[in-house]
Parts: structure tokens; sequence; C-alpha cells
């Protein structure tokens, strides 16, 4: 992350990622917070596998993103087959230092770092999703096909099932 990334604030920083991704979402804070997929459904009223959850694991010691329905988890052994390597998570500091962002805040893009993502086919059934906004109480609602142009990802099932 470059200098003047560093004292920008989360919400800075995921706008400007936003922004070079050619998007202006609506940020909505909700003070209660927003950290849990289910506390996020919460707030927003809508259904669990409609929240994105960010989640970064270490693929051979390279930090992947995996952008999960809400309603879903990962499979560590499907995701590493599908990256073509062993799975670990990665620790509140791996997150942070990958994305810039603590966990629970995780935006699905704009990252520290560009890392290797894939999103869960799940995500694609609904007409909007919700995403984490750059800190533990904001989410950002768009579609998921911005969704994946946005972050890069690449489509493919890894959730337990």
């Amino acid at each position: 992350m470059t200098e003047a990334g560093r004292r920008m604030g989360a919400r800075e920083r995921f706008l400007a990622g936003a922004e070079e991704a050619g998007m202006a979402p609506e940020i909505l804070r909700f003070p209660e917070g927003t950290r849990t997929a289910e506390q996020a459904a919460a707030a927003v009223g809508c259904e669990l596998g409609q929240i994105v959850k960010s989640l970064v694991f270490l693929c051979d010691g390279d930090a992947v993103l995996a952008l999960t329905s809400g309603a879903n988890r990962v499979d560590t052994k499907r995701l590493g087959e599908l990256l073509g390597g062993t799975i670990s998570r990665a620790d509140a500091d791996g997150v942070r230092e990958a994305t810039g962002y603590a966990i629970g805040g995780t935006p699905p893009f704009g990252h520290a770092r560009q890392m290797r993502a894939v999103v869960d086919p799940a995500l694609l059934a609904f007409e909007t999703v919700w995403a984490a906004a750059g800190t533990p109480d904001t989410v950002f609602e768009l579609a998921p096909d911005e969704l994946v142009r946005a972050s890069g990802a690449e489509v493919g099932d890894f959730a337990a099932g």
C-alpha cells in the first residue's frame, strides 16, 4: 500500500477502490455492526445468501480472496483444487496486510495488494448482493455481475456441501 493509502481511512480507501472500478456505491452504515453475514442480512433486511463474505485465505502462502455467499461455508479442499494449491486461513494481520482492511469490513475489491479472487456461484442467483464497504459497520449493494467485474474474480464452486 502506498503511503497516501495508509494515511486514508478505510471509507476513503474503499471509495477510491470503487471509483477505480467505475462504481459510485451508496454506503449504508449500521452502528450496531455488520461484521458477520447474519448481522449484515438483519441490518439490510435481505436473505443471508445475498451477503458477500470477503474471506482471505493463503494458497501455498499467497493471499487469495474467496467471495462467498453468506449462506455458505468455504470447503478449503475444494478451494485448493480450484486454485491449484494448499489452502490455509489467513490470520487477522495477514488479512489486513493483503487487503488494507480489518476482518468484518473487507470489501470485495480495492485492496492493498492484487489477489487472485474467486466468487461463489450461489451469489449469481440474486438480483443484488450486499458487501462490506471497508468497515465492520458499513455495507453497499451491487449486482452480482458488478461483483465479478470489479473484483476480477473467476466463478468457481468451492462451497462446502
